[in-house]
């Protein structure tokens, strides 16, 4: 039943299964950083596309310089970008510098610092005093990559490093799944603006501005529809504004009460094909219980609750891996991390339990967490200052000082909420 209390994994399931990766764009290399791949880069080319070499020195035969001192006579050079046209001989060397085509019928390289030469020019004495076995200071052929290896998978966020690595495979444009577009619609008579505050008894509103934050820091757009009064003509209006989003929040409203009007206003039948079609509402989790899944005409909308800290939360579980599946990521943002508790918790009851919290590295390595002591969702300020949530299962017993209990991180890696 819709009004049924919906175990957290369960409205996870629904949601994320009612949303695909969005089709995939054509980017240059150097605007694709944080992109998602919508299929594999692979290289085109080979690197390094023929035997180079790995040190400034001398190519040589290994069987010349097998004793030392070893008398050569230098025959020409080698630089990055440039190659000696001819063979080395017995008791030849060819003047060789990093990044330089190791000569046909040279085998080594001996480091210039091991080598005394009468000039830099040709036909110079060159006196090996350390010889070096076969292959020594060459990078063979394809050593790092060859022509057509795949080297970046399809569904990776693009880093520093990959853009380097596609670059260097030749690949002048990549293709990436498209930035979600996610429109966000604030609700409730008592709600102004930063800045806008003039009657104390008002809220200033920082929901929409946080999950912008978040919309962006998983790689989508976001566009603020504004703040809908407690009217229901007025937030129809509004979530209008939604038509061609890939993704429609609302904060505020989610439940039932008078001014609650987010499931009456948009689920109007008058509105034929566009009115909401409620997948489910209320969640067994705490903070967040009354949140709302559903369709908005062809537009998958999230109604998270109103209350900051439930707001964000709900942010954590449920709206990043939704953005994720959108960019075509793994689903493996909500899995849990291992740490061990600095208190003792009470049981918990029939709902999911996020309880904001601090960590630091303990003596074997692993991460000791203390819950905050009050965990109302209406502190922001506790959830700024957390590194982490705390999760408990439904009927979780008593947990002691000590105990290992499930963490979702909320700092590091690409995403900070």
């Amino acid at each position: 039943m819709a009004n049924e209390l919906l175990p957290v994994e369960d409205a996870l399931d629904r949601i994320l299964s009612a949303l695909s990766p969005l089709p995939a764009e054509m980017v240059p290399v150097s605007e694709a950083l944080g992109r998602v791949t919508a299929e594999p880069i692979r290289a085109r080319r080979t690197q390094p596309p023929m035997a180079v070499s790995a040190m400034d020195g001398y190519a040589v035969r290994a069987a010349d310089v097998a004793n030392v001192p070893a008398t050569l006579r230098r025959t020409g050079s080698a630089p990055a970008g440039g190659r000696f046209s001819g063979a080395v001989g017995a008791g030849e060397a060819v003047r060789i510098f990093t990044g330089g085509p190791v000569p046909d019928g040279a085998d080594t390289i001996v480091l210039q610092e091991d080598v005394d030469a009468s000039s830099e020019e040709d036909g110079a004495t060159v006196v090996v005093r350390e010889g070096a076995p076969a292959g020594t200071f060459i990078r063979p052929a394809g050593l790092d990559f060859k022509e057509g290896d795949i080297g970046i998978r399809a569904g990776r966020r693009l880093s520093a490093r990959d853009i380097g690595l596609a670059a260097a495979m030749n690949v002048p444009w990549v293709r990436v799944h498209r930035r979600p577009r996610v429109a966000i619609l604030s609700t409730g008579d008592e709600i102004v603006r930063p800045g806008e505050l003039s009657d104390p008894s008002r809220i200033v509103s920082s929901n929409a501005y946080a999950l912008a934050a978040v919309v962006r820091a998983v790689g989508g757009d976001p566009v603020d529809l504004g703040i809908a009064p407690d009217d229901s003509d007025a937030l129809r209006t509004l979530a209008a504004g939604a038509r061609g989003s890939d993704l429609l929040v609302t904060t505020g409203g989610a439940s039932v009460g008078s001014h609650d009007l987010v499931q009456s206003a948009l689920g109007d039948t008058a509105l034929g094909a566009d009115a909401l079609k409620l997948g489910f509402w209320k969640i067994a989790m705490r903070p967040g219980k009354p949140l709302i899944f559903g369709h908005l005409g062809p537009v998958p909308m999230l109604g998270l609750p109103g209350n900051p800290v439930s707001t964000m939360v709900c942010a954590t579980v449920f709206l990043r891996p939704a953005l994720e599946r959108l960019l075509g990521l793994p689903d493996d943002s909500t899995a849990l991390a291992e740490a061990v508790l600095a208190v003792d918790l009470k049981p918990n009851d029939r709902r999911q339990d996020y309880l904001r919290a601090t960590s630091t590295a303990g003596p074997d390595g692993r991460r000791v967490v203390t819950p905050f002591d009050r965990q109302d969702s209406s502190m922001m300020s506790r959830l700024a200052g957390a590194d982490c949530l705390v999760v408990r299962p439904p009927y979780d017993p008593v947990r002691r000082s000590g105990d290992t209990v499930g963490i979702l991180p909320l700092d590091g890696g690409f995403l900070s909420i």
